[in-house]
């Protein structure tokens, strides 16, 4: 499994800082309880941080995928830069879960590539058009991760 989709040369900026954090904190919250946010899908996802070693949970848009696996798209809102937890997936992927409909599930990331890469960025530009958006603001490919469980 490779994680290697390198940072772009232009895009918007990534969201960071406290501000940032007490966010995804909050949102991390609301979906652990409600299943999601502002209409869309969305989920918590747990990865060990790659420098630290320290768990980090991050929300994040999913779509469905086939056989009930979950697609997520390492958008970052289409900053030059890969989120974080991209990185982390790729230096431990033997110790990622999400929480999802008021269950944890341990789950096993793949970064979908060709054919399938382009059929599921197709399912997912038509049903969240604001990440076909974030692609336009980017140079760099968005990875699209399918997550399937342990």
């Amino acid at each position: 499994m490779s994680f290697d989709t390198r940072a772009g040369t232009r895009g918007g900026r990534q969201p960071a800082g406290v501000l940032a954090r007490l966010l995804n904190t909050v949102m991390a919250r609301r979906i652990r309880r409600s299943g999601g946010v502002g209409g869309m899908k969305a989920l918590v996802l747990t990865t060990v941080g790659r420098k630290t070693g320290q768990e980090r949970a991050t929300p994040v848009n999913w779509f469905p995928g086939p056989d009930g696996s979950w697609l997520i798209v390492a958008s970052a809102a289409g900053a030059s830069g890969n989120p974080g937890w991209y990185y982390n997936l790729g230096a431990h992927p033997d110790k990622v879960r999400i929480d999802i409909d008021g269950r944890s599930v341990a789950v096993a990331a793949e970064q979908l590539r060709g054919g399938e890469r382009a059929q599921a960025w197709k399912q997912i530009a038509e049903s969240a058009p604001r990440f076909a958006g974030y692609q336009t603001k980017t140079d760099r490919e968005l990875p699209v991760i399918r997550l399937t469980a342990r």
